[in-house]
């Protein structure tokens, strides 16, 4: 009986923290990196003093609760530079970063902000913009991506695509997708063949008198 207490006891220290994890996620993906621990700790279904012993700050949570985007993150920064198509690795890695924030407020809030001392994000984000730099030279010279683009583009694009957390999180991921489409082909050099020539912002196509005065 003595000899199965501590077994006992870790197991159920296992489960909280657990649902500490689960609960953060959930509740920081919906709500921003504003929500209260209390707020966590009722999500999962703990006192906040289980909540305060696993982790003794709100910082430490963000930081553990987001290990799987931000490993995710930095998996899509090496898969981009590993790309032997520069173009093709920069368009994944806009992708891949604008549907890891569409996921969930709270880590888009922690990347983009760089939560008060929460080193490990500023890493990360520090990490993405030098890949960024990288990609840009690479892309720039297959003459795909246009001259003028800089790092601080991609940083507006980020800060505009936040704009999505407000809408309702059934749609906010397809929203993300066509977000991330239309970005890609304003950072394009040129447009893809067959694409049709915009005039005033919208497809030209021949009007009637365009074409009776082809025919004469």
């Amino acid at each position: 009986m003595t000899s199965q207490l501590p077994q006992t006891v870790r197991s159920d220290a296992r489960d909280n923290r657990a649902r500490i994890l689960d609960a953060a996620r959930a509740v920081f993906g919906q709500e921003g990196l504003s929500a209260p621990m209390r707020e966590v700790a009722r999500h999962a279904g703990v006192g906040p003093a289980t909540l305060y012993r696993h982790f003794p700050t709100k910082q430490a949570l963000i930081v553990e609760s987001f290990a799987q985007q931000r490993h995710a993150c930095r998996a899509a920064v090496h898969d981009a530079l590993a790309d032997p198509d520069p173009w093709h690795g920069f368009r994944s890695l806009v992708e891949r970063i604008c549907a890891l924030h569409a996921h969930s407020r709270g880590f888009a809030d922690a990347f983009m902000t760089a939560f008060p001392e929460a080193m490990d994000f500023a890493a990360d984000r520090e990490q993405t913009l030098r890949a960024v730099g990288e990609l840009t030279r690479r892309a720039q010279r297959t003459g795909r991506l246009r001259p003028d683009f800089v790092v601080d583009d991609l940083v507006l694009m980020l800060m505009a695509h936040r704009g999505l957390q407000d809408m309702p999180h059934a749609t906010r991921a397809a929203a993300s997708r066509r977000f991330a489409a239309y970005v890609i082909e304003a950072f394009r050099a040129a447009p893809e063949p067959g694409a049709p020539t915009r005039v005033r912002g919208t497809a030209r196509q021949d009007r009637p008198a365009d074409r009776a005065h082809a025919h004469r």
